[in-house]
């Protein structure tokens, strides 16, 4: 698909540490996602995935380069800025779900769209759609305690959705399920990626994931490489 790219990095580099004891992760990366289009970043464990996602999704700034949403630099905006963009552009899912314990599913589903200033009864509609969109309609009232670990990955899922952004981030989603409830998350994402346009980035080390998506990446040695 052409177009402006939805999130793009330019030239990024980032380290750890400083004078000789300095680690290099990441040196003059370059990397866009277009609107639809369903990406995998693949790398060993160590290799700077997390770090890169980290600075995809604006939770880390690089040390040189430009990491471009919606043709806005987050690098120049204050952190103010920065998270109501992320709001409108981002949606990150974590390999452990984090839901909030003490919630239902729909309660945490709800959550970003009242942060975004959304109205309860407008957030309650929102979640309620997108927990039967991932299959959970029947959870709603349920706390993450009571769902499988499959279950918990889609609400969470879910959740990453209900602020409608524009790229979701997954770093490494189907980590702790089972390759039958993971084949079943990936199948629902990739479908809910086609019918909503939404980007996907998944940062994985497991090739049958990245197998799912339409373009591949490895990082190694603080290099990007295009695979397709």
């Amino acid at each position: 698909m052409s177009g402006s790219p939805v999130l793009e990095l330019q030239d990024v580099s980032f380290g750890y540490g400083e004078g000789e004891d300095r680690v290099s992760v990441l040196e003059n990366v370059n990397f866009s996602v277009e609107s639809g289009r369903r990406l995998a970043l693949l790398g060993r464990s160590g290799s700077g995935k997390s770090t890169l996602m980290n600075i995809l999704a604006g939770l880390l700034l690089p040390e040189r380069g430009s990491v471009i949403w919606q043709g806005s630099d987050i690098t120049r905006l204050s952190d103010a800025e920065r998270v109501s963009l992320r709001r409108q552009t981002i949606g990150v899912v974590y390999q452990f779900h984090h839901l909030l314990p003490e919630f239902s599913a729909g309660e945490n589903v709800m959550l970003p769209a009242m942060l975004g200033g959304q109205t309860v009864a407008t957030s309650t509609r929102l979640a309620c759609k997108l927990l039967e969109q991932v299959g959970l309609e029947h959870r709603v009232g349920h706390r993450p305690g009571e769902l499988s670990g499959g279950e918990r990955q889609r609400v969470a899922i879910a959740r990453a959705l209900a602020g409608g952004p524009k790229v979701l981030l997954m770093d490494e989603p189907t980590g702790n399920l089972d390759e039958s409830t993971a084949d079943r998350v990936l199948s629902m994402l990739v479908d809910l990626s086609k019918t909503t346009q939404t980007s996907l980035v998944i940062v994985t080390h497991d090739r049958r994931v990245a197998a799912q998506t339409e373009q591949l990446f490895e990082l190694c040695h603080g290099q990007l490489t295009n695979f397709q």
